[in-house]
């Protein structure tokens, strides 16, 4: 398991690729409270599960003042995919290789139907204007994860 980040951690910064293959930075979000989760995998039950969830409170979520970014370590084409299938608008970003999620203390082992592997763990990490880490959260369930963010973060529906 890599280190957890904590609350008052500097996030750091990264440039991975977009569903379109466009860099995306994270200190291009500076001046914003940014909502950054990594997922697992795309097309996954989990992962569409929270996925969906972010786009439908996507608008509470940015009339509150936070973008939300999804990252995993699964290939453009894949996140391509999933944003397409589901309507997803917000940034979906490529970390192959995991080294992102890796900093951020997003990878490291789990146990998927008895088995033990290592990946990407399903983590929230919530950053304010100045790029410090506001709240982070790691092994986050997939169900009711977002509402249960809002209220922790006091948006209202």
């Amino acid at each position: 398991m890599t280190k957890q980040l904590t609350t008052g951690d500097t996030a750091p910064d990264f440039t991975l690729p977009n569903a379109e293959g466009d860099d995306v930075t994270l200190s291009s979000y500076r001046g914003s409270d940014v909502v950054v989760y990594f997922y697992p995998k795309a097309e996954t039950p989990g992962c569409t599960t929270e996925a969906c969830d972010f786009r439908d409170n996507l608008a509470s979520l940015r009339g509150a003042g936070y973008d939300v970014i999804g990252i995993s370590a699964d290939p453009v084409e894949s996140i391509a995919s999933f944003a397409k299938n589901h309507d997803l608008v917000f940034p979906l970003l490529s970390d192959a290789g995991a080294a992102i999620a890796k900093e951020y203390g997003a990878w490291g082992e789990k146990v998927i139907n008895g088995t033990a592997m290592v990946g990407i763990l399903r983590t929230t990490i919530v950053l304010d204007k100045s790029g410090v880490v506001s709240r982070a959260e790691y092994n986050v369930s997939a169900d009711g994860h977002v509402a249960a963010l809002r209220r922790e973060l006091g948006i209202d529906a």
